[in-house]
């Protein structure tokens, strides 16, 4: 994996570099922004739609199931703790992900209810399910 490097460009707008790849991060127009690319929380739920997407599909395709296409819509907002009844927190508020999935293609429904298995084992859905470190370094 490649190493990731974002760099200031002008305002809020980010430069993202990973190995021969480049993004652009920015806030919306509202909050201070350019919306020059897209934001902080778009880069984090498109990362966790893409290994969705990837994860699901690979598994498929090993299977040779006749899954054709797969879409991965997500939102986030945040909550009251006590509105969460799986969550272990439960006080304050947390940070409520949901992913909608669908699979096109002509798959039974014990197939299914297995993709919807193997999504929640995509790697970056494990992270942001585990506890994470971050280990900063000022340089």
């Amino acid at each position: 994996m490649a190493e990731v490097v974002v760099t200031s460009v002008e305002n809020l707008k980010q430069e993202i570099r990973a190995g021969s790849h480049l993004l652009i991060a920015d806030e919306p127009v509202e909050y201070g922004g350019e919306d020059a690319g897209l934001d902080p929380y778009s880069l984090l739920l498109s990362a966790l739609g893409a290994c969705t997407a990837m994860t699901v599909q690979m598994y498929a395709r090993r299977k040779e199931w006749p899954l054709e296409k797969i879409e991965v819509r997500l939102t986030n907002r945040r909550i009251h703790a006590e509105d969460c009844q799986e969550c272990q927190t439960k006080e304050g508020h947390i940070t409520r992900i949901e992913r909608h999935i669908t699979l096109t293609g002509p798959l039974d429904e014990e197939q299914r209810a297995r993709l919807l298995e193997i999504a929640q084992r995509c790697p970056v859905h494990r992270t942001l399910s585990s506890e994470v470190s971050i280990k900063d370094f000022l340089v």
